[in-house]
């Protein structure tokens, strides 16, 4: 029998790239999702007997409920990512990324689905001084998106049923995806070096960490048929690589043309983290492959193919710029 997964905010930037890489295993893939980058994303499926789309809003519990007959496992992406964009409306952030998160566990544990993976964020961590930032140490998280965030797993955890519980604490993301988005610092730089011949960079001393979302679709993946022992309410940092800011804009300079400028302002950005992905790989096997240059590749080919249109100021490849567009409410 194929399992039935269901992925909450399928069409956004990772979920797009996810649904086809869990058809390619041969789930069937349910996804809900608002759809307001691209309501045409997955019509390459619509033939599919495995495939299956739902157009609605999370935050309507009836839906939800529907959307989850028969489903073994959800991968619950969905959010207003970000912390600029929950900022933009914090009534808003909060009812999508919090309010309505317990009434879906709770909807999921009545369903009797076999697996939760949430989606939270390194950010919950806050700004740390440790040269590892690993599982084991406090959650500071400085923002409201971020203190959201860990809310949900709390939430999760207290779940008493025997659905098993992961929880995700990826890096930033770089890469191409089908729903791309230029407001990820990697994909920024490398929009920027295409289109403009310059990288412009705030600070540049801080720490990031990074991670293509191959990677981060592979370890959804593996939490897919991993034991239950293993994962079953735990949290896994993922992540490949912690640069500075400057750094990764000198690496995907020299990638793109090493004559591109970069222009360093000098902005004070406290947020400074290097993200340790060691229980993922003690406990899993888990080792990302891919590195910023795979990212950046796959984007300088997608711009050769002419797979974007506009893409420094088309609203599509920018969270913000969409909810301004559309007034979501």
């Amino acid at each position: 029998m194929k399992e039935n997964v269901l992925v909450i905010g399928g069409a956004g930037y990772v979920g797009a790239r996810l649904v086809d890489s869990l058809l390619r295993l041969d789930y069937n893939v349910t996804v809900l999702d608002l759809f307001i980058y691209d309501k045409n994303i997955f019509d390459k499926y619509k033939n599919l007997d495995s495939f299956k789309k739902i157009e609605g809003d999370m935050r309507d519990l009836d839906l939800v409920e529907l959307s989850l007959k028969n489903i073994d496992h959800i991968i619950h992406l969905a959010c207003i990512s970000n912390d600029p964009s929950f900022d933009l409306d914090p009534n808003l952030g909060k009812s999508i990324n919090f309010d309505c998160f317990e009434p879906t566990v709770k909807l999921a544990s009545e369903q009797k689905v076999k697996r939760f993976i949430f989606a939270s964020s390194s950010s919950v961590y806050g700004s740390k001084d440790e040269d590892q930032v690993t599982e084991d140490l406090s959650t500071e998280p400085q923002t409201d998106y971020a203190k959201y965030k860990l809310a949900c797993e709390e939430i999760l955890l207290k779940d008493k049923s025997e659905m098993i519980k992961s929880i995700v604490r990826p890096s930033t993301l770089c890469g191409y995806s089908d729903r791309q988005r230029f407001d990820l610092s990697i994909n920024i730089f490398t929009n920027q070096a295409l289109n403009e011949k310059k990288i412009t960079v705030f600070g540049g001393s801080q720490m990031r960490p990074a991670l293509h979302i191959q990677d981060m679709i592979d370890f959804y993946l593996l939490l897919l048929k991993e034991k239950k022992e293993k994962i079953n309410n735990r949290a896994f940092n993922i992540s490949k690589e912690n640069f500075t800011i400057l750094d990764i804009a000198t690496r995907v300079r020299n990638i793109v043309d090493k004559n591109i400028e970069i222009d360093v302002k000098d902005v004070v950005d406290n947020r400074n983290y290097k993200i340790s992905s060691e229980r993922a790989k003690n406990e899993l096997n888990f080792v990302p492959k891919y590195e910023i240059e795979h990212a950046v590749r796959e984007i300088i080919e997608a711009n050769k193919e002419n797979k974007f249109t506009d893409p420094l100021n088309n609203s599509l490849y920018y969270n913000i710029k969409k909810m301004k567009e559309i007034k979501l409410t």
